[in-house]
């Protein structure tokens, strides 16, 4: 990893990149892709935050927030979260702190609207990315989100 990190809005000027990225083929059933992320950005704007991560001028990597979302969907508003809702590091770019630099990004502009947790969501399973996200510091909090399962990261 190198220190020319940075996350870029999507633009029509890196739209056709953004799309074109892809995961590693065994990976491909654990996470939807750039396309069907910006879909769900289009049709859920001020929740979603998605943003691409370069290294220098190399797309290497997608990222998408939820910001403030009624977690538990029952409309009290007593289950209010903020956290990442999809993770796509580029296909041959795995292994090089681009997921890590994603997380901390996100959970920046969590810290920065005043929140004190990241939530995040994936497939359970050994081809996960579970250990990945232990790995950072996220914690098991026993819930479900569909088929996936749901981990936290204090942010204190």
């Amino acid at each position: 990893m190198t220190s020319t990190l940075r996350l870029a809005e999507v633009t029509s000027a890196n739209f056709d990149a953004a799309i074109e990225l892809r995961v590693q083929p065994e990976q491909r059933h654990l996470v939807a892709p750039v396309v069907k992320s910006l879909a769900e950005a289009y049709v859920h704007p001020g929740i979603a935050w998605p943003r691409l991560i370069f290294d220098g001028d190399r797309l290497v990597g997608f990222l998408m927030a939820f910001l403030d979302i009624d977690f538990a969907g029952d409309g009290t508003g007593t289950d209010i979260r903020s956290g990442l809702w999809r993770l796509n590091i580029a296909a041959g770019e795995q292994g090089r702190g681009y997921g890590r630099f994603a997380v901390d990004a996100v959970a920046a502009e969590i810290r920065r609207r005043g929140g004190d947790r990241l939530t995040a969501s994936w497939h359970p399973g050994d081809d996960g990315p579970e250990r990945f996200y232990l790995k950072l510091g996220f914690r098991l909090t026993g819930e479900m989100s569909g088929d996936q399962v749901v981990g936290e990261l204090a942010l204190g």
